[in-house]
C-alpha cells in the first residue's frame, strides 16, 4: 500500500478520534469536572502532534543536557543548568529555527532536525521547583504525553519529591515510563550498578513489570564519545520502539489510552453515583413500605379498641334493654301505676328515667375505661411508626463521598439534602402541631385544653383520647336523647314488643354509629399521619427524582463516547493486523508498559 494511502488513513483516524474526544469534552463538562474537561482538551489538541516525550526529574538532574544529546544538533537547543527562578517548560519541535514564547511559564523551540518530526520533546522543570505553577502546569503535559523519561541524578535517585512525581505518573494515568540516570561520568561504577539496580527494585514495587533503566552521561556524547556515554542504548531504544514509521500510530494508540483513562475516573464515579441513586431509591422504597406497614398495625389496633368499646357499649345496652323488658310486663307496670298514687319516682315514668340515667352513667363509665386501656395500644403503635422512620433517616447509607474526584459537589448537595431531612423530621417529632388533627376535635371538647400539656409524638395518645371519648359521648348523648323521647310517649296500655323493639333499634343504630364513625376517624387520623411524616421527603424525593434524570443522561451520554472509542480502537488494531501483521496498538503499548 502506498505511503499516501497509509497516511490517508492515518488522517482518517485523527479526525475520528478528535471528534471522540470532543464527545468526552462535552460528557465531562455535562459533569463539572474542570481539571478533566482540560485533559480533554490538551489531548483534542495534541491529537495531530508527534510522539510526545516528556523528561521530568528533579532539578539539576541534568535533563537539559540529555535532550541536547539525544538531538545531537552540536547546538544547546536546551539551555543547561538553568536557573530555577527563570526556568520554564519548553517543548521542542519541528520547523524552522524559533522560539515562540506561549506564556510566563511555556514556550515552543521549533528546530528542523529530523528526529523531530516523529517526536517532540518537553523539557519540563524539576519536580522538587519552588517555582509557582510549574508543577501544575508540568502535570497538564503528563495526561497527553506518549512515554515519561524520568530522569535521575546517577548519584543519589532516591530523593522522595522524585518518587512522589512517580506516583502521580503511574497512580492517575498509567503512562508509559524509561528511568535515566544521568551524570553517570560522576559516580564510580560499581556504586552505578547498585543505584540502577536500586532504581529497578524501586520501580518494580510501584507496579513497573519490567522497568528500563538506563545510565548515561550527556556530557561524554556531546563531547563525541557516544558508545562511553552509554546514550546509543537510549537511541537504539527509541528507534526499536517508537521511531521508524511507528511513532504516529503509537501515538494514536497512546491518545487512545489517555482517553480511556479519563473515561475511566468517568466511569469510577458514575458508578458511585449511580450506586448512591440505587441507595436513596431503595431507602425511600424502604421508608414508604414501612410507613404502609404500620399504618396497618395502627389502624389494627384502632379496630381493636372500636371492638372493645362496642363490646362495652353492647353490655350496658344489653343489660338495660333485659331490664326495660322485664320492667314493661302488664303487672309490674300495674304496681309501678299504683304506686304511683303515693311517690313520682315509683311511676312508669320515674323508673323509665333512672333507667336511662343508669344506662348513660353506665356507657360513659365503660368507654372511659376503655379508651384507657386502649388509646395506648393505638397511640405507641403511630409513635413507633415516626420513630422507625427517624431511625431509617440516622441509618441512611452513604456511597458517595464528597472527596472523590469527580462529582465531590453533587454529594456535597446530597450530604446537605440529608442533614435538612433529619433536622427538619427531628423538629416534625418534637412539634405538638404535627400530630395534631384540629378538624378532629370539637372545639368545645372538654379535653382540648390538655393538648396544651403534650409535645410533639407525646400528644398522640391525648388526641385519640379526645377524639374516641368526645365522639363516643357524642353518638352515646343522642342515643340516650333518643330513648328518653321515645320513653316520655309510654303509656300503660303501649304494647310491650313495640317499646322494646323501637328501642332495641335505637341502640342499633348507636351501635352502627359507634363502630363506623370512630373507626373512620381515627383511621384517617393515621393517614393524616402517614402524611405528615412522609411530607418531610419532599426535598429528598425531588433531588431522586432530578438525579435520575441526571443519570439516565449521563450514562447515555457516557455509552455513547465509549462506543466511539471501542470502534475506533478495534479498527485500527484490525488495521495494523491486516496491513503490517503487527499487534494491535494497545497490545503493542502494552508490551512497552511492561518494558519500561
Amino acid at each position: 500500500m502506498s505511503h499516501e494511502i497509509v497516511d490517508a488513513t492515518l488522517r482518517s483516524f485523527r479526525i475520528r478520534l478528535s471528534e471522540a474526544i470532543k464527545t468526552l469534552h462535552e460528557l465531562i463538562e455535562r459533569i463539572n469536572s474542570p481539571e478533566l474537561a482540560q485533559n480533554a482538551s490538551d489531548l483534542r489538541e495534541r491529537v495531530n502532534e508527534p510522539f510526545m516525550f516528556v523528561v521530568v526529574g528533579e532539578v539539576k538532574s541534568g535533563k537539559s543536557s540529555l535532550i541536547n544529546a539525544l538531538l545531537n544538533t552540536g547546538t544547546e537547543i536546551c539551555k543547561v543548568a538553568p536557573d530555577p527562578c527563570t526556568d520554564t517548560i519548553q517543548q521542542v519541535l519541528y520547523g524552522e529555527e524559533q522560539v515562540l514564547v506561549v506564556n510566563e511559564y511555556l514556550k515552543k523551540v521549533f528546530h528542523p532536525v529530523d528526529i523531530l518530526k516523529e517526536i517532540a520533546i518537553v523539557d519540563t522543570p524539576g519536580t522538587n521547583t519552588i517555582i509557582k505553577h510549574h508543577q501544575e502546569i508540568t502535570e497538564h503535559f503528563i495526561p497527553v504525553s506518549d512515554l515519561i523519561v524520568f530522569v535521575f541524578e546517577a548519584k543519589n535517585p532516591y530523593r522522595q519529591s522524585a518518587w512522589e512525581f512517580f506516583d502521580y505518573i503511574s497512580t492517575e494515568w498509567q503512562k508509559k515510563v524509561i528511568f535515566i540516570l544521568q551524570q553517570s561520568d560522576l559516580i564510580e561504577p560499581d556504586d552505578l550498578r547498585v543505584n540502577i539496580k536500586g532504581v529497578a527494585t524501586q520501580a518494580e514495587k510501584k507496579g513497573i513489570a519490567k522497568p528500563m533503566v538506563f545510565a548515561v552521561s550527556a556530557k561524554k556524547a556531546l563531547n563525541g564519545d557516544l558508545e562511553a556515554s552509554g546514550m546509543s542504548e537510549v537511541i537504539d531504544y527509541i528507534h526499536g520502539h517508537i521511531t521508524g514509521g511507528r511513532a504516529p500510530w503509537l501515538k494514536l494508540e497512546n491518545n487512545l489510552g489517555t482517553a480511556q483513562e479519563i473515561l475511566n475516573k468517568i466511569t469510577n464515579g458514575l458508578e458511585n453515583r449511580q450506586n448512591q441513586l440505587h441507595e436513596d431509591q431503595s431507602f425511600r422504597k424502604e421508608v414508604s413500605e414501612t410507613l404502609t406497614q404500620q399504618g396497618k398495625r395502627s389502624k389494627k389496633q384502632v379496630q381493636m379498641l372500636v371492638e372493645n368499646m362496642v363490646a362495652g357499649y353492647d353490655r350496658i345496652t344489653g343489660q338495660a334493654e333485659k331490664d326495660l323488658s322485664e320492667g314493661l310486663s302488664f303487672f309490674t307496670l300495674l304496681k309501678r301505676s299504683f304506686l304511683s298514687l303515693f311517690s313520682k319516682k315509683e311511676s312508669p315514668t320515674g323508673w323509665l328515667t333512672e333507667l336511662t340515667d343508669r344506662m348513660e352513667s353506665d356507657l360513659k363509665q365503660e368507654l372511659t375505661v376503655k379508651v384507657n386501656d386502649g388509646v395506648i395500644s393505638v397511640a405507641d403503635s403511630i409513635q413507633q411508626m415516626a420513630k422507625m422512620i427517624q431511625l431509617k433517616i440516622q441509618s441512611s447509607k452513604t456511597v458517595f463521598k464528597t472527596d472523590q474526584e469527580i462529582f465531590a459537589d453533587i454529594s456535597e448537595k446530597r450530604v446537605q439534602v440529608m442533614l435538612d431531612l433529619q433536622e427538619a423530621f427531628s423538629s416534625f417529632l418534637n412539634r405538638t402541631e404535627s400530630f395534631v388533627d384540629e378538624a378532629m376535635i370539637p372545639k368545645d371538647s372538654q379535653f382540648a385544653p390538655d393538648l396544651a400539656k403534650g409535645g410533639g409524638l407525646a400528644v398522640i395518645g391525648v388526641v385519640i383520647a379526645t377524639v374516641t371519648q368526645s365522639m363516643a359521648f357524642d353518638i352515646t348523648g343522642g342515643i340516650l336523647s333518643a330513648i328518653g323521647i321515645l320513653f316520655a310517649g309510654i303509656t300503660v296500655g303501649l304494647k310491650r314488643h313495640k317499646v322494646t323493639g323501637s328501642f332495641a333499634k335505637e341502640v342499633v343504630k348507636g351501635r352502627t354509629s359507634l363502630e363506623e364513625e370512630i373507626s373512620s376517624k381515627l383511621e384517617k387520623y393515621v393517614d393524616t399521619i402517614e402524611r405528615r411524616i412522609d411530607g418531610n421527603f419532599l426535598n429528598f424525593d425531588t433531588m431522586i427524582q432530578l438525579e435520575a434524570q441526571e443519570m439516565s443522561l449521563l450514562s447515555e451520554r457516557y455509552q455513547l463516547v465509549e462506543q466511539q472509542f471501542q470502534s475506533i480502537e478495534q479498527e485500527i488494531n484490525e488495521h495494523l493486523s491486516r496491513e503490517h501483521g503487527v499487534l494491535g496498538t494497545r497490545d503493542e503499548g502494552r508490551r512497552m508498559k511492561d518494558e519500561g
